[in-house]
């Protein structure tokens, strides 16, 4: 398996395959750019069908958090990093010990978080193996309380204030009282996504490729449940994809009815051409790693020790920077994907541009 020459390789910085024989662990860390400051990314787990997919996975998450902590004014550059293996089954303290080993071997060029698949007691066992982990510890909150350093409640209302900017640009709606969304995916971030949506009004309609987490939404919400493959065609006002990545492509184009995209997962366009195809039919594409760049936000206050009213401030200028690329698309005629990646390269300045151009930038 080549990585210089993979499709998804994109001037990356370093690319670690880490094996622990002990333990079972297989996994990759990507770092693809620190420009701007130290590579900041989850640690994601999946059970990957191959290596090739957790490589795929892995080069292009990377590459968006550059572009996601550039467009969100951090100074952290973009890394990643995948366990191959069943998140609900597959996990052990040794295994997890030896990622936290792995980490630590990169002497703080790559610092990881919580991502699908990980939480804060993953977090805590890599945190007994390495300093360069953030999300091991409580933390205080906006209202005092105490809660743990799990960033996937501000990723959740990142998308909730952004899906409410794209709804007030593309719908001319300033409530969501009544507004249809049909969330796919109600892990973490979802179910707190489709949480905001409820308490502000909104109709649900529900997938996840696990039964459970629909019937929490359904019992908790009154969330209508959906199968899998017919959240697509729905007929609603917001689709908001909080699952894996790719699902906005050719296949899933011919079936969907929203006018507006908005949600949590990362590299939902297919290819940079699956953009374009949604201008062209005047559905309103929020970019994933603009609406979602709640998580990594929350993540870096945790590092530098700022506020939690900063912390939500800077969430909640998500709104902010989404009606900047919508306006900017619009004066165009450029989808919103290539002006998002237009912008998180302007920000880039300062420091040494990236080898790429925006468009195969795009994640």
């Amino acid at each position: 398996m080549s990585v210089f020459t993979h499709p998804d390789f994109d001037a990356h910085e370093q690319v670690v395959f880490c094996h622990d024989q002990a333990s079972g662990l297989k996994a990759i860390i990507a770092i693809h750019d620190t420009t701007l400051g130290p590579a900041l990314g989850g640690c994601r787990m999946f059970p990957y069908v191959n290596d090739d997919e957790a490589l795929r996975d892995v080069l292009r998450l990377s590459r968006g958090m550059t572009l996601k902590s550039s467009l969100a004014g951090l100074k952290l550059g973009g890394g990643k990093a995948v366990i191959i293996g069943d998140p609900h089954t597959g996990k052990s303290p040794a295994l997890l010990h030896a990622m936290g080993d792995f980490v630590d071997s990169l002497g703080g060029r790559y610092i990881t978080a919580a991502d699908s698949g990980t939480g804060e007691p993953e977090m805590q066992a890599f945190a007994q193996r390495t300093r360069h982990v953030i999300g091991a510890t409580p933390r205080a909150t906006l209202d005092g309380s105490i809660a743990s350093g799990d960033p996937s409640p501000s990723t959740a209302l990142g998308v909730f204030v952004g899906l409410k900017a794209a709804v007030r640009y593309r719908l001319g709606r300033d409530d969501l009282i009544g507004l249809k969304v049909a969330i796919q995916g109600v892990g973490h971030v979802g179910l707190g996504l489709a949480r905001h949506l409820k308490e502000a009004g909104a109709q649900l309609w529900v997938s996840d490729i696990f039964d459970a987490n629909v019937r929490t939404a359904v019992e908790e919400l009154g969330a209508c449940a959906v199968r899998p493959h017919d959240i697509y065609g729905l007929d609603v006002d917001v689709f908001a994809p909080c699952a894996m990545g790719g699902i906005l492509n050719a296949e899933t184009l011919t079936t969907l009815r929203a006018p507006v995209i908005a949600g949590a997962a990362n590299n939902q366009l297919a290819s940079p051409e699956i953009g374009a195809e949604l201008q062209r039919r005047n559905c309103l594409y929020a970019p994933d790693y603009a609406i979602n760049a709640g998580g990594i936000i929350d993540v870096y206050y945790q590092r530098v020790g700022g506020s939690a009213s900063h912390s939500d401030a800077h969430i909640r200028g998500i709104a902010d920077t989404l009606r900047q690329i919508f306006e900017r698309a619009a004066a165009s005629g450029e989808c919103t994907s290539v002006i998002a990646d237009r912008l998180a390269l302007e920000r880039l300045q300062g420091g040494e541009q990236l080898q790429a151009t925006p468009h195969r930038l795009h994640a």
